[in-house]
């Protein structure tokens, strides 16, 4: 990957978008992108000089859009769509999140159809390079006309209002600006519209979505192996040929990571005095490929939708210079982010499922093939791991509470000009929530299994030792009860580093 990121509205990746947001990578307008857009703009300002009546251009937004506006007042007018839009409440978005979404905001402009400048998309880019960053409040939007209020946030410190993170402290817009050696913008006829109009917002919580969901799918195969292995399960249904009699991608990927982990094991497939009477395991154990590979097959569609979306142009209207047209159209509707979140959701709840279902056969001595009941050195004076089982419980009980689907619900706006909306930040703001739980659910039922491995004195798998040494350093064995609250958490900073994954590959 380049060490400066050049954005040219086309070849975005989910991939580029976590560099950017995430470890600050450089970015700058592609050299390649210049000519559409230097053509639209020049579409739009012959368009004032002509009088035409355009959508936003001339006239007003929403239920007002058969107000013309004089040429003395179109500054006024964009930068008052910007200021009215800025009505989002609530904590706001993470800074990786803004970071998200100025880079997404930058590429649709890049593309060529929304009549803006060539400065203020680069001084948009410039301020990601300096990090100033909005402060955008995560609730407010209803994902149509796009995600009005968050951009508007957004693009209020572009102009030197609203408010900012700076090198870690919230100061006004034109305080982090000025800082930053940035010159405040001056709007010009249709760029508060280009700026404020898209789905950037819903879409930025959805390609970081996406990356770390892909790293839970990935540990959740991981800590069924490792539980596989702790209840001495049986490695049948992980076979290859098993599988291929029903080849979904996803399923099969999962089957072959427990492989992996489970190669060379002596745990499984055990015949001794705790499995003499075990047929075949549990489903949370025999049908994890599966479940896990349905959320991976759920995923790879998501992802699909997203890397669709971020290179997509999401305004209004769009402007066609080649062929002298301006439509006004309906892009920025949030309707393929918003059900590609909640199916996001739904996926990784899954995942969040099925391993607290192994958690408490870890902790259950009828199903934990001679373990101590809750993993307790003195059962009944300690409790053990007893309660990180409640803790799971409680975390999968609410993601069954954020899974209902917000793209279900549509509420009008606007004197019913805007009449059906697609809720998709709520949605992705659920699956941000669920993934969160998801990935603690799952850091509880690794160390349940690394507490059980520790009782158990045949050989571990290739990929099940290296994943047991690397988790021992993170929580040390159980010596008598503890708080466990540090335990949990100290788990989840380690998943997040993402060394663990290394023991698949």
């Amino acid at each position: 990957m380049s060490r400066t990121l050049r954005v040219d509205g086309k070849s975005l990746t989910i991939d580029r978008v976590v560099a950017v947001a995430r470890n600050n990578m450089p970015v700058r307008l592609d050299p390649s992108a210049r000519k559409d857009m230097r053509r639209s703009r020049e579409w739009v300002e012959q368009a004032v000089r002509d009088h035409a009546i355009v959508y936003g251009v001339t006239t007003g937004f929403g239920a007002f859009q058969n107000v013309s506006v004089p040429q003395d007042r179109l500054r006024e007018l964009q930068r008052n769509l910007i200021l009215s839009h800025c009505a989002g409440v609530g904590a706001p978005f993470p800074e990786e999140v803004v970071r998200a979404m100025l880079l997404l905001r930058a590429n649709a402009l890049a593309r060529g159809h929304s009549g803006i400048r060539i400065f203020v998309v680069e001084r948009l880019l410039e301020m990601l390079n300096r990090g100033v960053h909005p402060v955008v409040p995560e609730q407010g939007s209803v994902g149509s006309s796009g995600d009005l209020a968050p951009l508007s946030h957004a693009a209020a410190v572009l102009i030197g209002e609203g408010e900012a993170f700076y090198k870690g402290k919230r100061m006004s817009g034109a305080r982090a600006m000025r800082l930053a050696g940035l010159e405040p913008v001056v709007l010009e006829a249709k760029e508060g519209l280009a700026l404020n109009n898209g789905t950037q917002a819903m879409t930025a919580v959805g390609a970081l979505a996406v990356c770390d969901a892909r790293r839970i799918a990935d540990l959740a195969d991981i800590a069924a192996a490792m539980s596989l292995e702790a209840v001495k399960g049986k490695s049948t249904p992980f076979a290859e040929k098993v599988l291929a009699t029903r080849p979904h991608p996803g399923q099969a990927r999962s089957a072959q990571n427990i492989r992996t982990m489970i190669a060379g094991s002596r745990l499984v497939d055990r015949v001794d005095h705790d499995t003499r009477h075990k047929v075949q395991d549990s489903y949370s154990i025999r049908c994890a490929p599966q479940v896990h590979g349905a959320s991976r097959d759920a995923i790879d569609y998501v992802a699909r939708v997203v890397e669709t979306e971020i290179n997509a142009t999401t305004d209004n209207p769009l402007i066609f210079p080649d062929s002298n047209e301006v439509f006004s159209v309906g892009n920025f509707h949030g309707q393929p982010v918003a059900l590609a979140m909640d199916f996001l959701a739904l996926a990784v709840a899954e995942l969040g499922n099925i391993s607290e279902r192994r958690t408490a056969k870890l902790m259950d001595r009828e199903h934990n093939c001679g373990l101590p009941a809750f993993l307790a050195v003195d059962g009944g004076i300690e409790s053990g791991l007893m309660i990180e089982q409640y803790t799971a419980a409680a975390l999968v009980s609410e993601n069954k509470v954020l899974i209902h689907p917000a793209s279900g619900d549509s509420i009008p706006t606007s004197a019913n000009q805007e009449d059906h909306v697609s809720m998709g930040t709520i949605a992705a703001r659920q699956a941000r929530q669920v993934l969160e739980n998801v990935e603690r659910v799952i850091a509880i039922e690794l160390h349940g299994a690394v507490e059980a491995l520790g009782y158990r004195s045949e050989r571990q798998g290739e990929g099940t030792r290296k994943a047991f040494k690397m988790l021992s350093e993170v929580v040390p064995p159980l010596r008598g009860d503890r708080p466990l609250s540090k335990d949990i958490e100290n788990l989840v900073g380690f998943l997040r580093e993402d060394t663990l994954r290394t023991v698949l590959h």
